[in-house]
């Protein structure tokens, strides 16, 4: 089996539809595929009508937090996205994203970059939008050549000339949250220092003990002594370990696929799970 944990959407900040997503997931030759959007269930439905038959969808959400002053994020898989706590808490999440947008766009034009808020919400189109799209509207205006030359102290890494700070949850609420609506957790690549601080391995500790589930460790900005060191560190918290690509469409490089999750791990997820259930594909429309 193929299995890859964590892709994006039209619904946040990929480039695929949901139903391409899940189109290209089969063509890629994966068996089982997670549509986890930015702090955002609304992908669910057309990817789920569009699914093909002999690919399996696992439903989740990517959610932004912040430990200690470091961005984090937080892979939640098979909760039930109507579940009224955690459905609340991505609300306010997401409903902050367009005035941390306006002020991105806002302090780029005091660095006399001519980006415009017309120009990020076309970006963006119905996805929630983020900084992704930001970086989207640099290339296009040839400030730098791709989307991951945006993501630097320069412009909008954590801590950045342009970067803004939005509502981010703690991640133990968020741990709490995900449990209390049935779902399961993993860090999104932890060690992924090109983004800014990485959150360090004592915290990391202090999650597994509040009942963190696994940490995603072959990832794309993760190097082959990063992932020997973080399998290490799963061993010792008895944390579970994925693979994925972090897909996002033409928006970034990664392809689908390009890192896989062990079916065993994938097998132990949904066993765990109680909000939802990965669901087959049978032939969509």
């Amino acid at each position: 089996m193929r299995i890859d944990l964590h892709t994006h959407s039209t619904a946040s900040d990929g480039t695929d539809t949901p139903a391409e997503l899940v189109r290209n997931a089969a063509a890629a030759g994966l068996d089982v595929v997670a549509l986890t959007d930015h702090d955002t269930t609304r992908g669910y439905a057309e990817a789920l009508a569009a699914l093909p038959e002999g690919l399996t969808l696992v439903t989740g959400a990517e959610l932004s937090c912040r430990i200690d002053g470091i961005s984090m994020h937080m892979l939640a898989y098979l909760f039930d996205p109507a579940e009224p706590a955690l459905l609340a808490e991505r609300e306010l999440v997401r409903d902050d994203r367009v005035p941390r947008a306006r002020g991105m766009v806002a302090k780029l034009n005091e660095l006399g970059v001519p980006v415009t808020w017309e120009q990020v919400a076309r970006i963006a189109g119905e996805g929630s939008v983020g900084r992704p799209h930001v970086a989207t509207a640099l290339v296009e205006l040839g400030v730098v050549p791709t989307v991951s030359d945006a993501f630097t102290p320069e412009w909008l890494a954590d801590g950045g000339r342009a970067y803004a700070e939005k509502h981010e949850t703690d991640p133990f609420e968020a741990i709490r949250l995900v449990k209390g609506a049935g779902g399961v957790t993993v860090f999104a690549h932890p060690a992924a220092s090109k983004r800014g601080r990485t959150v360090p391995e004592a915290a990391i500790a202090e999650l597994a003990a509040a009942g963190l589930d696994g940490i995603e460790v072959d990832h794309m900005d993760h190097d082959e002594p990063t992932r020997a060191r973080l399998r290490g560190l799963a061993k010792e918290l008895g944390l579970l370990v994925t693979g994925s690509s972090d897909y996002h469409g033409s928006r970034k490089t990664c392809a689908l696929g390009e890192y896989t999750t062990d079916p065993e791990v994938y097998g132990e997820i949904t066993r765990r799970a109680t909000g939802a259930f990965p669901v087959p594909g049978t032939g969509g429309f």
